[in-house]
């Protein structure tokens, strides 16, 4: 699901005023923004004379709205093309870091890039690589085996007709190398009496893109990174687009803002203490208007944490989702 849309050439960051109002009382300070897209949180940020941010993306064809905030912003504001995965390469000179922010959805500019091949309504080679990446959907495609892409259909799309769909294009892909119509056309004519409200192919193509570009692993690793690299009295926020991503951060702020067994062979009595504290317990929601004004906000969701400890042990996080890194490990 794409975050941002582009309407008459306007860019819409999701659930920017929402975000703006919770990290406002900590403005004037270092800010990392980890998914950098076009730069809309970035901008709103560095609104404040007061702020700095420090930029990543893994995608270098975010260079152009890159150096308009620098000309704008000069020593205010740095970019990294890394990984947000790589959090841990960071520096903060400073010592004023008061908060880390994700968008994890694809923007509009991405998902309209045909190169990218993101969308089933392109043509042509399938790819979904969005930079620093070790394989494309092509590669998945044309070589995985098929008891493992079924898995993969089923695990990160909740594809129903996951088996039927991976039994096709191994048959298929004897024959030729399949590409992006092609694809869809084999879906399609599995599906092709399934009356749903989303595309026959949505599924798929979102399996295929967690798969490529390791969004699960991406994003565990991230979030702990988050945690070390913040200090107590910082916050974390995150906006999800899809229920993997969202139960994944969800987990993590929830689980670790309770008190718990520090180790479930310690006594009853022996609480680990708490790594967060929540102001909103529950995911914080885009408002009617801002659907109208931009519909593929509807399916986003802000959940946020502020640092209360130094000390905590994300094995149990890790252990939580090890199904999932173990889906992404099969290519």
């Amino acid at each position: 699901m794409n975050a941002t849309i582009n309407l008459e050439k306007k860019h819409f960051p999701v659930l920017l005023n929402e975000l703006i109002s919770i990290i406002s009382p900590l403005y004037g300070g270092t800010f990392i923004d980890c998914t950098f897209g076009q730069g809309g949180y970035s901008e709103k940020i560095l609104e404040n004379n007061k702020n700095n941010v420090i930029a990543l993306d893994r995608d270098k064809d975010v260079l152009t709205s890159v150096s308009k905030l620098k000309a704008k912003f000069k020593n205010r504001f740095q970019f990294y093309n890394l990984k947000f995965s790589q959090l841990d390469k960071i520096k903060i000179k400073d010592n004023k870091l008061k908060g880390i922010i994700f968008d994890l959805g694809y923007s509009f500019n991405q998902i309209k890039n045909s190169q990218k091949g993101l969308s089933f309504t392109d043509r042509g080679k399938l790819n979904m690589k969005m930079g620093i990446n070790d394989f494309s959907a092509n590669d998945i495609i044309s070589n995985m085996e098929e008891k493992n892409l079924s898995k993969v259909f089923k695990v990160f799309g909740d594809e129903r007709y996951s088996k039927k769909i991976a039994k096709e294009i191994v048959k298929k892909r004897n024959e030729k190398n399949i590409n992006t119509e092609d694809l869809v056309q084999i879906i399609d004519n599995i599906k092709k009496y399934q009356k749903t409200k989303i595309h026959n192919s949505t599924k798929v193509f979102q399996a295929l893109r967690i798969l490529v570009n390791k969004e699960i692993s991406e994003l565990i690793n991230a979030l702990v990174n988050s945690f070390n690299l913040v200090p107590i009295g910082g916050i974390i926020a995150v906006v999800t687009f899809h229920s993997i991503e969202d139960k994944i951060v969800k987990f993590f702020f929830k689980h670790y803002s309770e008190q718990r067994n520090a180790s479930r062979y310690l006594p009853e009595a022996k609480l680990s203490e708490k790594c967060f504290n929540l102001i909103n317990k529950k995911a914080i929601l885009p408002s009617n208007s801002e659907i109208r004004q931009n519909p593929p906000s509807r399916s986003a969701k802000l959940r946020y944490g502020i640092k209360t400890n130094n000390k905590c042990d994300f094995t149990e996080f890790r252990e939580k989702f090890k199904n999932l890194t173990d889906v992404e490990a099969l290519r």
